[in-house]
């Protein structure tokens, strides 16, 4: 560790302490700040609630949208999806005319804190539950450690930085679909820490839980509590622990359990014709079955040659839709959420908060759902839990928190430095 030579580091603009201790952010995917609050006070999270005693119980905003891949790469590189250029998990290209995953490290426009504190010396690893995330998140890391608890069984020291995590953990290796997969991160991330001692650590879960049980009901208290016993572990082992989420939840569907979806892709090919418009939802990944690819965020690219007085009948019209919270011009758009416009259609719509938006209903598969629809995407998912081991004190005049100030405070913490800029 070239510690003498890195008491600070300065990473997409903003400046970072070197931690004197480990620092490990747990992003607990789609944790509406109702979930711990229900399972501390139902008694399943004790030691929760006496961190959040001694500690910090904040709360602050995710990126926009309130999806999986910009927030995680957003605290990955301490900045926005204007910077890092992951503004969904799923975007329509221009340049190639087609529809893609956001998984592939060459979209990424900014280093990764990992890799710089790697590249300095740092000890650093990176667990995700699901494996798509797994090639941006460790994007320029050296010698260091990441792997998904999706394929762990397939992690090798040469690729990883890691084997045998499954003999490690003693756990058998879950379903994608599963709150096993998420207590498979955890307990791989108590392991490393205990044996490796890594300067900074990302423990990145999934939302299965979330997607499909509402805060306080049994199965998610029953998560939140596995999640207690972890937190307390990781704790004990000397870290500045930062607790955070990708984005929030809320059920999408009226009070007898329909889900509300409108289809944005009917309502444009029924004033434009069939086809002329394209509805993109970047909510869209591999793992659809526990949302059908329905969240409350897409963005519209309309046909060439759309001037600004149809832009705006358009926008006008689908704001008028019921369920439609806003409808904004790219940029605008761009400037309120800080996206990167050359990834985004002409407009940005957003759903209400009970409300998700689909393209068109033979698109969208619900047939395996047994909950009513959950999801996210739209301003309402946006607050999120920022839970701190140690006293966080005062922050900069005027400063807004965000779920990506994670590392800038959790070092400062570790380092016992003020929080500047």
């Amino acid at each position: 560790m070239k510690e003498a030579a890195a008491q600070q580091l300065t990473v997409n603009g903003r400046d970072y302490a070197w931690p004197a201790r480990p620092v490990v952010v747990v992003c607990i995917d789609g944790s509406e700040d109702a979930y711990h609050e229900r399972a501390v006070a139902d008694g399943r999270m004790p030691f929760l609630a006496g961190m959040l005693r001694r500690g910090s119980d904040l709360r602050a905003d995710c990126t926009m949208p309130s999806f999986t891949n910009p927030n995680n790469l957003s605290i990955a590189t301490g900045a926005p999806p204007s910077v890092h250029g992951i503004c969904g998990n799923y975007f329509y290209d221009p340049a190639s005319d087609s529809e893609v995953m956001m998984n592939d490290p060459a979209l990424l426009r900014a280093p990764t804190l990992f890799a710089a504190f790697s590249a300095r010396g740092a000890r650093v690893a990176v667990i995700t539950a699901k494996d798509k995330l797994r090639r941006l998140l460790g994007h320029g890391l050296v010698d260091g450690i990441c792997f998904s608890a999706e394929q762990a069984d397939r992690a090798t020291a040469a690729e990883h930085g890691i084997d045998k995590v499954l003999k490690r953990t003693g756990m058998a290796l879950p379903p994608v679909y599963s709150a096993e997969l998420s207590e498979l991160v955890l307990a791989a991330g108590v392991d490393v820490l205990e044996r490796e001692r890594p300067e900074l650590m990302y423990l990145s879960l999934t939302d299965y839980i979330q997607h499909k049980h509402a805060p306080g009901s049994p199965a998610a208290n029953d998560f939140y509590a596995m999640l207690d016993g972890y937190f307390a572990r990781l704790d004990a082992l000397g870290a500045v622990l930062v607790v955070t989420a990708d984005h929030g939840m809320n059920a999408k569907s009226d009070g007898a359990g329909r889900a509300q979806v409108v289809f944005l892709q009917d309502e444009l090919d029924r004033e434009l014709g069939a086809g002329r418009a394209r509805v993109v939802l970047p909510i869209t990944d591999p793992y659809t079955v526990h949302h059908g690819a329905l969240g409350s965020y897409a963005t519209v690219h309309l046909p060439p040659g759309a001037g600004p007085a149809e832009t705006t009948a358009l926008a006008a019209g689908l704001t008028a839709l019921d369920g439609v919270d806003a409808v904004l011009t790219r940029a605008a758009a761009c400037e309120r959420f800080e996206l990167p416009g050359d990834r985004i259609g002409e407009l940005v719509v957003l759903a209400e908060r009970n409300t998700a938006l689909g393209t068109t209903p033979a698109r969208h598969d619900l047939s395996g759902f047994t909950e009513p629809l959950r999801s996210h995407g739209g301003l309402s998912e946006q607050r999120v839990p920022f839970l701190v081991n140690t006293p966080v004190g005062a922050l900069p005049d005027g400063h807004r928190l965000r779920n990506f100030d994670s590392y800038w405070i959790g070092t400062a913490l570790a380092a016992g430095r003020p929080l500047t800029g």
